[in-house]
């Protein structure tokens, strides 16, 4: 078979789908210890640009990946000692006001329902009736307890599992960024010479896609976090903090952060003080953060050669860990960037093929415009009227 016939070529085409899903079923299979690979490769692509930066100061390699390394960890460690005293407390905060926001939504929220629709829902809340349907269920929730009960026994293995991937990720880390220019350099040589420019520009596009995404969103959910929790701390809510901390964590997708603080902040309001004058200082607070979100921080920080639309950042993460747990939402984003490139690199050679343009070259409407028009007479075949 000659190598440039068709034949060749769908053989060609058909190697590489047997290569991916090849890879796809390894990924399946050992997607329980890919996991701390995955994200220390993720880390050690998040510090490699300083590390080349280092080096240009004509620091050495092993020295410019020993800071990375150590201002990585050091922010970690920070964070960790900031956070989770402060998360911690506003937990205690929260369970101590459970009572307090149940009968909210028994007392006032449920009767407002009632008034507006017409359904009795109190009847389905009443203690009686909860213990009734208990007790007929007792059974099947038994079963559910027992089996519940028997696969956490059987997990025992899986928890020493992940403290060990912990221990992993910083010894991995530091690898990856030391070798990451060297990995790549071998990834490079595997592709095949004739495609290797065109690799080589999805490669640097898919790059740009996301770590704009990656670096530039990560700044503004820490930004947005950091502005709502203060903000809603200066209103004088009780759960403010975690309230602005949960809007900015789920920031990364356009109105689904604001949303949810807006909805948490003027329920945490509406009980903690009743009255609408601090709903309105909620309100005020997202809206500035929103203001500010919008002129600042994502056009200096983000930019607009992300690409990636919210609905196929939501649909992504969904997707990789259904697929691949734990591992598959690690992958989502970057397996999202690069087929963002590859849709676009698509669309682009599609415009310029054959059936985009059709057989027939295109008739230019406006040749004439700024022309005197032809004469008339007899025309020879052919020829344009």
């Amino acid at each position: 078979m000659e190598a440039g016939s068709p034949g060749a070529y769908l053989a060609r085409r058909w190697q590489w789908l047997l290569i991916a899903l090849v890879t796809g079923w390894l990924l399946w299979l050992l997607a329980p210890i890919l996991t701390p690979f995955v994200l220390a490769a993720m880390l050690g692509w998040l510090g490699d640009p300083l590390v080349d930066r280092l080096q240009k100061w004509r620091l050495s390699r092993a020295l410019a990946v020993t800071i990375v390394f150590l201002a990585m960890t050091l922010v970690l460690v920070l964070a960790l000692l900031l956070l989770v005293p402060m998360v911690e407390r506003q937990i205690v905060v929260l369970i101590e006001s459970l009572p307090a926001y149940r009968d909210w939504f028994i007392g006032t929220v449920l009767p407002w329902i009632e008034r507006k629709t017409g359904f009795q829902l109190l009847v389905w809340l009443d203690p009686a009736r909860i213990f009734e349907l208990i007790r007929d269920h007792w059974e099947r929730a038994g079963g559910i307890a027992t089996t519940m009960l028997g696969y956490l026994s059987r997990s025992g293995f899986a928890v020493i599992a992940w403290l060990a991937n912990i221990v992993l990720i910083p010894v991995l880390t530091f690898y990856f960024l030391r070798d990451w220019d060297l990995l790549v350099e071998r990834v490079a040589a595997l592709v095949p010479r004739d495609h290797i420019a065109t690799v080589s520009r999805l490669a640097r596009e898919a790059d740009e896609v996301l770590g704009a995404f990656l670096r530039g969103q990560f700044m503004v959910m820490l930004v947005l976090g950091a502005l709502y929790a203060l903000g809603l701390w200066a209103v004088g809510l009780e759960l403010g903090l975690l309230i602005g901390l949960i809007a900015g964590l789920v920031s990364f997708v356009p109105y689904l952060g604001p949303t949810t603080g807006v909805v948490l902040g003027v329920i945490a309001a509406l009980v903690q003080f009743g009255d609408w004058e601090h709903v309105a200082l909620v309100l005020g607070v997202f809206g500035l953060g929103q203001v500010i979100e919008s002129y600042w921080l994502t056009p200096k920080l983000v930019g607009d050669r992300i690409g990636l639309h919210p609905v196929a950042v939501i649909f992504a993460i969904m997707a990789g860990g259904q697929l691949f747990g734990f591992l598959g939402v690690l992958l989502a984003l970057p397996v999202a960037a690069v087929a963002n490139v590859l849709l676009r690199y698509a669309h682009e050679r599609y415009r310029h093929s054959r059936l985009y343009a059709g057989e027939r070259a295109p008739v230019l409407l406006d040749e004439y415009v700024d022309a005197d028009p032809p004469a008339s007479g007899p025309r020879e075949d052919g020829e344009r009227p």
